[in-house]
């Protein structure tokens, strides 16, 4: 009983991060100056190359570190550049890792530190869309994570998985951190900004339902 009381407490303080996010990287900014690019390129490296991280903010980070840039606290050049750099290095950890590992991976249960539901469902996502899906699941939490994953268990050429890696991670990291810059600090969005993190995430995650509905849809049809 005391387990589930300290892990119902870290979801709601995570909750409570996620929802705060403005707040809490300003802190961080606050307290340690030009250390905050080393901390957020390894919120990215560790959300897009470990399969055991999926949980770590992505789209919502990446908006707000671009509206407290646009404050004063970061240069925004240097940040979009340093958080390119641990997507792609990111993603091209987690490929090489499943590649290593290979078809044992099916043979793994859910666990503590492995999300097997996410694997099958990022699985199947990848079977259906082939090499698009390591562009398309920069913007689909959870898949994001798992992506280059199942394309190194699947043994995808590694030349045209990094041509997808660094496209899909230059089009990810530039078009919601500059988004952040320039939009974060409108009154009506600074004002509503954990509403607005709430929305990027729905928006983020209604993909991921539609295609579980989809797969949902052809189960029960077969």
């Amino acid at each position: 009983m005391e387990i589930l009381s300290h892990l119902w407490a870290f979801v709601l303080h995570f909750v409570d991060i996620v929802l705060h996010l403005d707040q809490y990287l300003a802190v961080l900014v606050a307290q340690y100056g030009t250390w905050i690019y080393a901390i957020l390129f390894l919120i990215i490296f560790c959300e897009t190359g470990l399969v055991v991280t999926p949980f770590l903010p992505g789209d919502s980070l990446l908006f707000v570190a671009g509206g407290l840039a646009a404050t004063g606290g970061m240069d925004i050049h240097l940040l979009v550049l340093v958080l390119f750099v641990a997507a792609v290095l990111g993603d091209n950890l987690n490929f090489w890792i499943g590649r290593k590992i290979g078809p044992r991976v099916f043979q793994w249960e859910q666990s503590r530190f492995f999300n097997r539901q996410g694997f099958d469902r990022t699985h199947a996502f990848f079977e259906r869309h082939g090499g698009k899906t390591i562009v398309i699941a920069r913007f689909l939490p959870l898949v994001r994570t798992f992506a280059p994953f199942v394309a190194g268990v699947a043994q995808m050429d590694a030349r045209r998985f990094l041509l997808l890696n660094v496209g899909g991670g230059a089009l990810w990291i530039v078009s919601l951190t500059y988004a952040g810059y320039f939009f974060a600090n409108i009154p009506v969005i600074k004002n509503n900004l954990s509403l607005f993190i709430v929305g990027i995430i729905l928006v983020s995650l209604l993909p991921v339902f539609l295609a579980w509905l989809q797969a949902r849809g052809e189960k029960q049809a077969g």
